[in-house]
Parts: C-alpha cells; sequence; structure tokens
C-alpha cells in the first residue's frame, strides 16, 4: 500500500469521526498501523500533523455552520470540540483571522481546509496557499496556524 493511500485513509477515518474524540492510537488501531507510522506518513505528505489536520477540519465546519445557521456559538464550540466557547473563539480567530460573531455577520462560508484529497488541485492549492508545499510540489515544513 502506498503513503498516498494510507494519507488517504487516515482522512477518510477523520471525516467520518470528526464529531467524537481522535486519539491517534484509535485511528493507528482501527488502520491496523503504529500510532508513529501514521504520523509520520501524513505529516510528510500533507504537511499538517494529524491533530492540526484534525483541528482546521472542524473549525472549517463550525466556520460553515457559524455562516449557515442560526446555532448558538457556543453550541457550535461543543460541537467542535472545545471546551468553551473562548477557547473556540481564540482558535477559531487564529484560523480565520475574525471572530466567530464577525464571521457569522458576513454570512459567507470560505472552506480554510477542505478535506484533504492528494494530488488534487484544490488540496494542492489550499496546501500551497498556507506554505506547506513547495511549487515543486515538495514539502517545504511550514505547518499550518492555529
Amino acid at each position: 500500500m502506498t503513503n498516498q493511500t494510507v494519507v488517504e485513509k487516515i482522512a477518510d477515518y477523520i471525516e467520518n469521526h470528526l464529531e467524537e474524540d481522535i486519539p491517534l492510537d484509535k485511528i493507528a488501531k482501527e488502520l491496523n498501523y503504529s500510532k508513529f507510522y501514521i504520523a509520520r506518513v501524513f505529516a510528510d505528505n500533507t504537511g499538517h500533523t494529524i491533530y492540526k489536520y484534525i483541528q482546521g477540519r472542524r473549525l472549517t465546519l463550525a466556520a460553515r455552520k457559524l455562516a449557515e445557521t442560526d446555532k448558538p456559538i457556543v453550541e457550535i464550540a461543543y460541537e467542535a470540540r472545545y471546551g468553551s466557547q473562548q477557547a473556540f473563539t481564540l482558535a477559531f480567530s487564529q484560523f480565520y483571522l475574525c471572530t466567530p460573531q464577525t464571521y457569522r455577520k458576513n454570512g459567507v462560508f470560505v472552506p480554510r481546509l477542505p478535506r484533504i484529497r492528494l494530488g488534487s488541485p484544490a488540496t494542492t492549492a489550499v496546501l500551497r496557499s498556507m506554505h506547506c508545499i513547495s511549487r515543486r510540489g515538495g514539502i517545504c515544513g511550514g505547518k499550518m496556524a492555529a
């Protein structure tokens, strides 16, 4: 199995379990790999740690809810697995460069971190814009903010 296939399996697992706790041990056990292997392969191929990818995906889904629903921000914060609205606001502000309240007022959803699909032009563009991969396709070592 190629490293890209492993990364796709990790991303699929994460997408299907975003509203749950997703410790590295659980992902590794479900996919029958060591946690060290999946952490290394994911970071080498995406420029993100698994934790930062999960956090980014949760914040992106929270942004969608802010723009498209009238759900209270505190409820969205808990759904995104934050223990308080304050912690959520801090993480969201660092990721989207505005508060959840401001984002909601703008009313336009812009996905900051779409689901990783290696080899897709959209994923490459997002990772490049976040300075995670070079123009030639190699990883530069930059990590996602937040």
